[in-house]
């Protein structure tokens, strides 16, 4: 059992404890979570998946991102933004993605709103409350990872305003480690 700090990998490298479960997590910790993610499609993208993942586990998620990518029109704003009555319905029988009404109707509804937007928006919006690196504090166990702040907080506020759903606060935070707007590899992780 973990204490919460890093441990060993098979390949003997420190790891944030979460990513050692299966070898999708090894390689989506590794390779992807808390970098640097821009622009508006991968961050409606991100967002998206954030709000499917609520209430389920990130592998569920993660394992399922090929069908999300295809069902969602690899999650290009205007496509998504254009999809019709029959194409909510077709996601709703797609056994590919997670078939939640109310998180399919959110992301057709976000693409909708965001097709408003000028490009760069989302991105600069989203980039905008991320906290000073300076002043983040590095976690040194999994304790130590909140999973609201108060530019979380913020974020969820700002997009609610704008019109997105799905957007709570601990989403925000999410969104914000996957797309490294922070970054919380555990100190002694081989990825920070």
């Amino acid at each position: 059992m973990s204490d919460g700090t890093a441990l060993a990998g098979s390949d003997g490298a420190l790891r944030c404890p979460w990513a050692l479960s299966t070898p999708d997590y090894v390689t989506y910790h590794d390779e992807e979570w808390g970098r640097p993610v821009h622009g508006d499609d991968a961050l409606f993208e991100r967002l998206s998946l954030e709000a499917f993942q609520s209430g389920l586990s990130w592998i569920t998620i993660l394992r399922r991102r090929p069908g999300f990518r295809t069902a969602f029109a690899d999650f290009k704003i205007a496509s998504v933004a254009a999809f019709t009555d029959e194409d909510r319905e077709r996601l709703l029988a797609d056994p590919g993605i997670i078939r939640n009404r109310a998180k399919i109707d959110a992301t057709l509804a976000n693409a909708r709103a965001l097709a408003d937007w000028a490009p760069g928006d989302l991105d600069e919006l989203i980039w905008s409350h991320a906290p000073d690196p300076a002043v983040h504090v590095v976690p040194k166990t999994l304790a130590d990872v909140p999973a609201i702040t108060s530019e979380s907080t913020a974020l969820s506020k700002a997009l609610k305003k704008r019109g997105l759903r799905f957007v709570g606060p601990t989403t925000a935070y999410a969104l914000m480690q996957a797309c490294g707007l922070v970054n919380d590899h555990l100190e002694t992780c081989v990825s920070r």
